[in-house]
This record gives C-alpha cells, sequence and structure tokens, in this order.
C-alpha cells in the first residue's frame, strides 16, 4: 500500500493493457482502494472544458417552465471533495476511538480523568499515540489525457500538483466562491440562513451542528498541515491532500489535438508500458483468432508475430515503438473476421502504415501499386492473417 499519493501517467501503445494496470494493480494493489466510491473516473476529449472539471453553473428547466439555476460540480471537485469528506470521516473516528480508550483506561485504574497522576496521563497519552487512523485514499483516473487541452482544462488547478514529501500540495490555489460552495456542498457541508433572530443553521453529512462544531469538522481537513502551510477553505483556499491520487493513462499511437507542454509533462510521474510488459501475454493465453469457424491461431503468437512485422527495420517506420500493439488490442476471447478487419486492419491502414502501402503490398504478394483502398485490404484478411502467421521478418 502505498502511503503517498500517486500522481502518475501510464503510457503507451494500444492494447498494452493501460486501463486494465490503472484498475487491476495500481488502484486495489498500491493505493487499496476497494470502495467504488472512492474512484472518480474520467475522460478527457476536444471538448472537454474546466467547467467540465471542475464544476458550471447550469440553467434547469422545472414542469413550470420556470428556469433555475444548478451548481454540478466536476470530476475533480468530486475528487477533492472524497478526499476532504475521508479526512473528517478518520478525524471523527480517531477522536471516537480516543474517547474510548480513555474510558478504558479510566475503568482499568478506577479513576477519573482529574485524579490522574502525571504518570497515568503520560500512560493514557501513550495509548491515544497508537491509534492511528488514516483516511481512506481517494483516485481521479483520467482516461486519454492526451485528447483534451490538458492546460486550459487544468486551469490553475495544475498549480497543485507540486507536492511536497508529506503529499500536500506545496502551494494552495483560490478558487471562486461558486466553486467554494460547490465543494463544501459536496464535502458534506450545508450552511442555511434562518432569520436575523435564529441566524444560521449548519449541517455536515445530513447532521444538524453547533456552529463550533461546524468549525471544527472544516479544520480537520488541514489539521495535518503545520500553523503556516495551513489554509481555509472558508477563505476559498485548497490544497490536494496526500489521500488523493491522480492517475491518467495515454496511448502514444494517438494524434494528439492538442500539445502537451513540458511544464505540465515534470509535475508527473511517467510509467511506459511495454507490449510485453505484466506477463500480458500470459493472461490472453486462450484467446484464438477464429476466421470462418476455423480455430486459426493463438492471439498472442498472432500479435507477436505482427509487432515483428511491424518493426522490420526495413519498413522504416517513423516512433516505430508506439506503433505496435497490445495483447489487448482486441479484448475478446474470440477474435473474429470482423473484428481482424474493422480493427486491427483499420489501424494498420490508418495510423502504422497510412504514408506507404508497400509493407502491407508486400506481405500480401501483390504488385507494387496495386493496394490503392482500404476496401481492396479488407478483402484480403485471410491472406494477411496467413501471412502474419508465418511471418519470419
Amino acid at each position: 500500500m502505498s502511503n503517498k499519493p500517486i500522481q502518475k501517467i501510464i503510457f503507451g501503445s494500444p492494447g498494452t493493457g493501460k486501463s486494465y494496470r490503472v484498475e487491476n494493480k495500481i488502484i486495489p494493489n498500491q493505493l487499496n482502494i476497494t470502495d467504488k466510491s472512492n474512484i472518480i473516473p474520467t475522460v478527457f476529449h476536444p471538448e472537454y472544458t474546466y467547467g467540465d472539471f471542475m464544476g458550471k453553473l447550469m440553467p434547469l428547466t422545472d414542469d413550470s417552465g420556470k428556469v433555475d439555476y444548478k451548481y454540478y460540480p466536476g470530476h475533480f471537485l468530486k475528487a477533492i471533495a472524497k478526499a476532504y469528506k475521508n479526512i473528517i470521516t478518520s478525524c471523527i473516528q480517531l477522536e471516537k476511538d480516543k474517547k474510548d480508550e480513555t474510558e478504558k483506561y479510566k475503568k482499568e485504574i478506577g479513576k477519573n480523568l482529574g485524579e490522574f497522576t502525571s504518570e497515568e496521563k503520560f500512560t493514557l497519552e501513550q495509548k491515544h499515540k497508537k491509534i492511528i487512523k488514516k483516511p481512506d485514499n481517494v483516485v481521479l483516473v483520467i482516461d486519454e489525457i492526451n485528447r483534451g487541452n490538458s492546460a486550459a482544462i487544468f486551469g490553475t488547478v495544475f498549480q497543485l500538483l507540486d507536492r511536497n514529501k508529506s503529499g500536500w500540495s506545496q502551494y494552495p490555489i483560490t478558487i471562486s466562491d461558486l466553486e467554494k460552495v460547490g465543494l463544501l456542498q459536496e464535502v458534506g457541508f450545508k450552511k442555511y440562513f434562518l432569520s436575523k433572530e435564529k441566524g444560521y443553521s449548519f449541517e455536515y453529512d445530513g447532521q444538524t451542528l453547533k456552529e463550533t462544531e461546524y468549525d471544527k469538522y472544516l479544520n480537520y481537513i488541514f489539521s495535518d498541515l503545520s500553523e503556516s502551510d495551513r489554509v481555509q477553505l472558508q477563505e476559498c483556499k485548497i490544497k490536494l491532500p496526500p489521500n488523493l491520487s491522480i492517475l491518467a493513462t495515454m496511448n502514444t499511437s494517438d494524434n494528439s489535438i492538442y500539445f502537451m507542454d513540458n511544464a505540465f509533462k515534470r509535475r508527473w510521474d511517467w510509467e511506459f508500458i511495454n507490449v510485453d510488459d505484466d506477463n500480458q501475454r500470459d493472461v490472453v493465453s486462450i484467446r484464438r483468432v477464429n476466421l470462418d469457424n476455423n480455430d486459426t491461431c493463438a492471439w498472442n503468437d498472432f500479435v507477436d508475430n505482427l509487432n515483428k512485422f511491424i518493426c522490420d527495420p526495413k519498413h522504416k517506420i517513423r516512433k516505430v515503438e508506439d506503433k505496435q500493439i497490445g495483447y489487448f488490442f482486441i479484448n475478446e476471447k474470440t477474435i473474429t473476421e470482423e473484428h481482424i478487419k474493422n480493427k486491427l486492419m483499420f489501424f494498420l491502414w490508418d495510423s502504422v502504415f497510412s504514408n506507404n502501402r508497400d509493407p502491407l503490398t508486400n506481405l500480401l504478394g501483390m504488385e507494387k501499386g496495386t493496394l490503392v483502398t482500404f476496401g481492396q485490404f479488407t478483402k484480403k484478411v485471410k491472406n494477411f492473417v496467413e501471412a502474419i502467421k508465418e511471418y519470419k521478418g
């Protein structure tokens, strides 16, 4: 289990099991997250904005036609709110556990707290120190991070990615009043104005509180920080806590619409997933290529030979490492002719050999210049599979 947050971009060729690694290895094993409510997933795309990430005010029309406005929290706001909420929950539980331990010790020695000797007070303090309650980890999972305009999507949140050794953001950012209210509500805080005479009503997680309790719960969030580093959420200041990790995946073969600048990249750890990492070959060992209801070959052997073909030096493919495919490229137990044509052959035609069809022409034993259209290529699906099966390089 990781004691520090993970802030990482997992990248590699398509089908190398990046999402599989995130979901089945990093999240359960390194972050020890089993509760799905602590996993906030999203996918970046060209239309994804800062409003989708942080939150936005949207009009809402009721049955009578009246228009009202509601703030919808974004994926990042949901993630940081959940992390804050888990910190508060752990602090409340820690306080309860210490109280229970105090009552237990009082019964054990038969004294009230005011009657404790210095030695007994020290013993109780040591018992309290042994009580550890860490907040549950939360993870924001961003799929295809390079398909959106990351700099615009993150906005000022970008500054929070600088973490200190304890896992907290090095520097706070200031959010808008609207974002602050949305964040507080997402954590579970609510504050209602009743009247001039009655003042405000305070709630946390559906429970009515006194104002002092409300403030105490709010202060729990940053209580782990030194006084000089502490910030106030009520003053619209936030930091990323140590129990919030951010994981992102990126296909290196994709032609990104938006440039990811170096300053943004430096805020992340990077992990490359090779086509043969994590015993992927063994994971898909039972998968077969099946053409015309005939068992043709093992899928993992086929992928190995296909990558040999792609990486053949005589083909002179630029960034060839990004053009290989992983064993999860077609994620089916049985790989059919339709899968080969519509996904694999299209990828080869559109992304790998888009500038030079000669390697495909030679593979299929056709005359140079005769393979012109994708339709022609797909008609050769059986020849293609057989040629890759027998490919020696």
